[in-house]
């Protein structure tokens, strides 16, 4: 795979501004749109529902959940679709623009793992298909439906944390490549 592209384009403002945006939109789907579903007086939440594995647990959180509490979690994946750029776009784009900044192999490494967060996007959407296969055919819906959306689930989370993880260590390496810089 050649990503020599990705070294100067995009540019670094426009990195910025695109972290920056991802963030806004991170921000405002937690504070006026997750809240509200995270604060619901439901024993099961949306992580249950995720990682939920088999079609019997899925039929146990939805009698819990009862019609409007899946009307609501229905309402939290799709806005999910959109949560999807609030934490991909800033994570890909902070991750290149501290790599960016390295030298040699570091700088490869950052180059290829800021396709993480993009990958982890790729699953989120995947996961969140099949859990909206489930809420709206509640009775009806494949038995490997749930287990897809939780090996999704679990792979999304996984290139997340190394996602995560590669851009503390980007910037570690970045602020002490800085440091050395002004001995």
């Amino acid at each position: 795979m050649n990503l020599e592209k990705l070294k100067k384009s995009p540019s670094d403002l426009v990195l910025l501004i695109a972290a920056a945006i991802g963030v806004i939109i991170l921000l405002t789907l937690n504070i006026f749109i997750f809240e509200d579903i995270a604060t619901g007086s439901y024993r099961y939440g949306i992580l249950d529902f995720e990682f939920a594995l088999t079609k019997e647990r899925i039929l146990t959180i939805f009698s819990v959940w009862d019609v409007d509490g899946m009307a609501l979690q229905a309402t939290g994946v799709y806005w999910d679709f959109l949560y999807i750029f609030g934490y991909a776009v800033p994570l890909f784009a902070l991750i290149l623009f501290f790599s960016r900044k390295l030298e040699d192999r570091a700088a490869t490494i950052g180059l290829y793992m800021s396709l993480t967060p993009i990958v982890a996007g790729i699953f989120d959407v995947i996961e969140n298909i099949n859990l909206l296969v489930m809420l709206n055919d509640p009775s009806n819906f494949a038995s490997f439906v749930p287990l897809i959306a939780s090996i999704s689930a679990t792979i999304k989370f996984g290139f997340l944390i190394v996602g995560a993880i590669i851009f503390v260590v980007a910037l570690v390496l970045f602020i002490i490549k800085k440091i050395k810089k002004q001995d």
